[in-house]
This record gives structure tokens, sequence and C-alpha cells, in this order.
């Protein structure tokens, strides 16, 4: 049960180490590139961007430079930055949902396309495991306790929120299964309403033309 345990514990924490490797894309000049996090009230995020030097051996040209803003879900700037090549910006949530981070290039002509390496992490994976050891000084085997530890803590606040959401789209679902239903009720009864006010109206034509 125990070598279960370490044996999940290690595959959660290759997944999560995985999942926070530095993304590479392209952007054109005159384009906009958003990428979203979804991130959890109280949880620190860090990000760190550069762009790609297509020729190492010269300095990197002033065309290849960009600007950068981040936003929280309530579209409040956490960070913005113009006419850079590189940055960096760190954070801690103040609410749930999904952060954005945009990046747009000005216009040339000819168009002009770079690459831009963007290595975003929240949660366990934003912190500086190296500068703990350090300040703490413990030795290898304690740091990757603390590791696992705030690894599993993490996990178990995503199931809590997860759940969280779960009973929130529960609710959702009783509450428009019940208003379909009232809807439903509601078409029922002036279709038969108008039935009705339609059979008594020919019903009563009938009998005016004394046909019935």
């Amino acid at each position: 049960m125990i070598l279960r345990s370490v044996i999940m514990v290690v595959v959660v924490v290759g997944i999560l180490s995985s999942a926070s490797q530095a993304l590479r894309f392209e952007l054109q000049s005159g384009h906009t590139k958003c990428i979203s996090e979804d991130i959890k009230s109280n949880s620190m995020t860090v990000g760190k961007y550069h762009v790609v030097n297509p020729n190492e051996a010269y300095p990197l040209p002033d065309s290849l430079k960009f600007a950068v803003r981040v936003t929280s879900p309530q579209g409040n700037s956490l960070h913005s930055a113009e006419k850079v090549e590189t940055g960096q910006f760190a954070f801690t949530a103040a609410e749930d949902g999904d952060y954005m981070a945009c990046f747009w290039a000005e216009d040339h002509s000819p168009q002009i396309i770079m690459t831009v390496d963007f290595d975003w992490r929240s949660g366990v994976q934003a912190k500086d495991w190296s500068n703990v050891a350090k300040k703490g000084q413990v030795d290898v085997m304690e740091l990757e306790l603390k590791k696992l530890y705030d690894t599993v803590t993490s996990i178990h606040e995503e199931m809590f929120y997860l759940r969280e959401r779960e009973e929130e789209m529960q609710a959702l679902n009783q509450a428009t299964t019940s208003k379909m239903f009232w809807l439903s009720f509601l078409s029922l009864f002036l279709c038969l309403s108008v039935a009705g006010i339609q059979f008594w109206h020919l019903k009563t034509f009938f009998e005016k033309k004394k046909l019935i």
C-alpha cells in the first residue's frame, strides 16, 4: 500500500513537472498572440519570456521586439511592457479564473515573424527550490520531501477546487432542469388553453349558423 502511494506521488510529480515546460510560439508583426492559464486564488505564479535570436553571432535587431500585457479574469492589468525582447513577472492570484498573457508586435513591411520562448508556472512549479535549499540549508532528502509535501498539498487543494466546481455545475444543472420543467409545463398549458379557446370559438360559430 505504501509502495503504491509512493509510485502514485512520483507519477503525479512527473506529470506536474512535464506540464511546466516552456512554451515556444511564433509571433507575427501586426498580430496578437494570447495565452491563458487557469489559476486558483492565493496561488503564486511566475512567468519569463524572451525572443529567440535567429542569429546568435549578431545582436538582436530592434525590429524583433514586442509588447506584453498580463491581465486578471476581471481585466485588471498585472504586468505590462512595451518594446522589449525579454522580461518576467510574478504575482499572487487574487481570484480564481483564467489569467491572460497577450503578446503583440508592431506592424512591419515586409512582415516579420519572431520566435518567443514563454515559461509560465504557477503553484508548486512557481517556487524556486534552489533558493529554498540555499536559505534553509537542507539536504537533498529533506528538499525532496518538502517538494513532495507541497505537491500533495497542491493536489489536495486542487481536488477541493474541482469538487466545488462540480457542486456549482450540479446546482446549475438542477436549476436549469427545474426551469425547463416549468417552461415545458407552461408551454403545454398555453397550447391546451389555445386549443380549448379555438374549440369553443368553432362550437359557438357552428351553433350560430345552426349547423349543430
